[in-house]
């Protein structure tokens, strides 16, 4: 029988995390927001952390637990992201005046290819060439090459120590199943990652009880859960972003 991998706490799903980790953190500007664990991360205290994900975090509100927070309160060195400014101009992400003074380092990558990057550092593919980027800032002294007659960017795999991810179930050996459009950035996360902690919204069945064929990640790549209590105890996606889960 496979040990189970659930925590007892988000305190202990985080327990241990050091300073300096490169940490990815699931989500699409809400659904699959492991907002618990960031909250959790939060309290834990690590720094100069590398975060990876699709936004530095949302303008709403009311405030979810996001990068933008961990940024405020000086534990973020890096952000490796796809969206470093708000896509409204009336929105004011709390991310952008840190990154403007020079206190936080971003590296833009295109929607894209971050998922290549993720997914190719979870297959054993170093590196892979993409006609994404080309002309642009984010080719600026970059190695490119040509193939049928169209110029393509290398990009490198991006392997990271740690991903926090939602699911919706999961069973005790790790094996998740996500909703709707918690299937974002969730499962190339999972693969890129040395260590996942998974926070899961229903309870976590025994080990065996899921299906096979509803399984989205298998468990051979999950180490820590942990379901989320009712409201006010865990946090849950605002109304803004509720219809999307």
């Amino acid at each position: 029988m496979a040990k189970s991998k659930l925590a007892g706490s988000f305190a202990e799903a985080v327990a241990g995390i050091p300073d300096g980790a490169t940490i990815a953190f699931g989500g699409f500007a809400g659904p699959g927001t492991p907002y618990n664990l960031i909250r959790a991360l939060l309290a834990q205290g690590a720094r100069n952390l590398t975060c990876v994900s699709n936004t530095t975090g949302g303008a709403h509100q009311p405030r979810m637990p996001d990068i933008g927070m961990l940024v405020e309160n000086g534990r973020v060195r890096k952000v490796v992201c796809s969206f470093t400014a708000a896509t409204r101009p009336t929105d004011a992400l709390p991310f952008a005046r840190f990154h403007e003074a020079g206190e936080v380092e971003a590296e833009l990558v295109p929607q894209g290819t971050l998922a290549e990057r993720l997914r190719a550092a979870g297959s054993g593919i170093p590196a892979f060439y993409t006609p994404t980027g080309v002309g642009t800032e984010v080719a600026e002294g970059r190695e490119t090459r040509v193939f049928n007659g169209r110029e393509h960017l290398l990009e490198h795999a991006l392997p990271v120590e740690y991903a926090f991810l939602r699911a919706w179930k999961a069973d005790e050996a790790g094996n998740l199943r996500f909703r709707l459009s918690q299937r974002n950035f969730n499962p190339v996360m999972a693969m890129a990652a040395r260590t996942v902690v998974v926070e899961v919204e229903e309870d976590v069945l025994p080990a065996g009880a899921m299906d096979p064929d509803d399984v989205h990640t298998p468990g051979v790549l999950v180490h820590r859960l942990v379901r989320v209590p009712p409201p006010p105890e865990g946090l849950w996606p605002t109304r803004r972003t509720e219809h999307a889960r």
